[in-house]
């Protein structure tokens, strides 16, 4: 979990824009809050229904309901499609400012839950009664109306990534597989709302959900993905936005082709602090120098390859430990596991993801609707052998081909472009070695925002945490 507490106290601090917001199609006071105990059910109904956060902790002040967005926004009395809703509603009127929508990254996470984590992990008092906290479950996923790619067991234990391509040979191989998918996601029941989940119309429904709670601006946490998104809604909405809060961030061009690849920089940047904390434990068994610790990690990828063991594979393994990077309070776990896996033993229990279909088939969906992806094996087969010798852990896999590449052509709109238009109180929080959103990326996306008079002067230094943020990107959704 990324630092709530340093974010939270940032977010109060933060200067307001001065210029009032304008509405869009929404009825204020259409959305009926329930208990989140219950199912959902559209929000137009009497008594409203409410959505059930999956694997949220159990909160009696959290409330949860839906409404109903358009499909295609250039067609706003077409088909809808629901959006699932929550809040944690401040308990001190006369010091509420607003509301604050959070997301926790992704892109597939549900996320109705969010606000009552972040409540039990430190927000502080100030905060809760300032803001009504919302989360959502971004179009396509959970309880808002789900996306299928009708993924087989098999096809989910692959992953979001390919496994490690050693060869060209390998690229190739995984090739069909990939466009399996892509024609899956593409004949699925839910066909009809790829084109339209996209980044960009979840930025629409957050400014739906603005104006369904009847307020003139809204305010934004987000992590991971989350910053992507946010920074595109403040990119299409300038004249909407508060407080904005951006943490983990991705460069400007989103989950594309570029931040897959970085993924494996990511890996490199975060690898030396488990290697150190490995070394000064020898009781695990797996080196005493952060330099053996780092062959040992080749080693198993190289013997699982082989033959796996415990039920883990090479895949898996690398998956694993990339996941489990992203905080310090588990590498225990991945040394514990690790030793396991290099002495035959059972590795550590750890509970299975949820719904696990849905989120690989929204962020298929996400990822490879907002922008291009290399069309031909060959491009992937030579950004594999860069990748391979720059980055060996993770790079043959980051690089490898995907759905993406055999994605229908057609795009209902092209993606947004993050530049300096749009607000200037937008507050970027980054950690230094973030494996899934490394720094490069912050700083990619911070130049891009940056307006020109500011470039000419001495860059600002990102606001730098330790490393550890929303478990978001997830290499192996088979194992956590």
């Amino acid at each position: 979990m990324h630092r709530t507490l340093s974010l939270a106290l940032a977010a109060t601090a933060m200067a307001t824009t001065t210029i009032p917001g304008v509405s869009v199609a929404a009825t204020p006071g259409s959305v009926r809050w329930g208990p989140c105990s219950e199912k959902a059910a559209p929000a137009k109904a009497a008594p409203a229904k409410a959505a059930e956060p999956a694997g949220a902790p159990a909160s009696p002040t959290l409330e949860c309901a839906t409404f109903e967005v358009p499909l295609d926004y250039r067609d706003p009395h077409g088909r809808q499609i629901e959006i699932a809703i929550s809040r944690l509603a401040s308990r001190e009127p006369s010091r509420r400012r607003g509301v604050l929508l959070t997301n926790p990254g992704g892109p597939g996470i549900t996320a109705l839950g969010y606000p009552a984590v972040l409540a039990a992990t430190g927000l502080p008092q100030q905060v809760l009664d300032s803001y009504d906290v919302i989360g959502f479950d971004p179009r396509g996923v959970g309880r808002s109306t789900p996306v299928t790619c009708d993924l087989t067991p098999e096809q989910q234990a692959r992953g979001n990534v390919p496994p490690y391509a050693h060869t060209a040979a390998d690229v190739a191989r995984e090739a069909p597989k990939a466009r399996t998918v892509a024609e899956q996601c593409a004949g699925s029941r839910t066909a009809w709302m790829m084109p339209h989940t996209t980044t960009a119309n979840t930025a629409r429904d957050m400014d739906r959900i603005r104006a369904a709670l009847g307020e003139p601006k809204l305010s934004y946490l987000g992590a991971s993905y989350g910053s992507y998104l946010g920074a595109v809604y403040a990119t299409m909405f300038p004249k909407r936005g508060d407080r904005i809060v951006l943490d983990s961030n991705l460069g400007p061009g989103g989950y594309d082709v570029t931040a897959m690849r970085l993924l494996a920089r990511g890996m490199e940047d975060r690898f030396p602090d488990f290697a150190a904390f490995a070394a000064a434990h020898p009781e695990y068994g797996l080196g005493t120098t952060p330099e053996q610790v780092r062959a040992k990690f080749f080693e198993l990828a190289a013997r699982l390859e082989t033959e796996p063991v415990q039920g883990f594979d090479a895949t898996s393994f690398r998956g694993f430990t990339f996941d489990r990077l992203y905080s310090d309070a588990d590498m225990p776990l991945v040394a514990k596991t690790w030793q396991a896996l290099d002495t035959n033993q059972p590795p550590p229990p750890t509970p299975p993801f949820p719904g696990m279909e849905n989120f690989m088939s929204a962020r298929f969906s996400v990822i490879c609707g907002d922008s291009r992806w290399p069309r031909t094996v060959r491009e992937y087969q030579r950004n594999v052998a860069a990748d391979r010798l720059r980055y060996p852990m993770l790079g043959g896999a980051t690089a490898g081909i995907g759905p993406c590449a055999f994605w229908p052509d057609e795009r209902a709109e092209p993606p947004v472009r993050i530049g300096d238009r749009g607000p200037s109180n937008v507050l970027m929080v980054q950690n230094e070695r973030d494996p899934g959103t490394p720094l490069a990326g912050a700083r990619k996306l911070r130049r891009a925002g940056r307006r020109p008079s500011d470039r000419r002067r001495e860059r600002p230094q990102l606001s730098a945490l330790s490393a550890g943020h929303s478990c978001a990107h997830r290499l192996l959704p088979g194992r956590r």
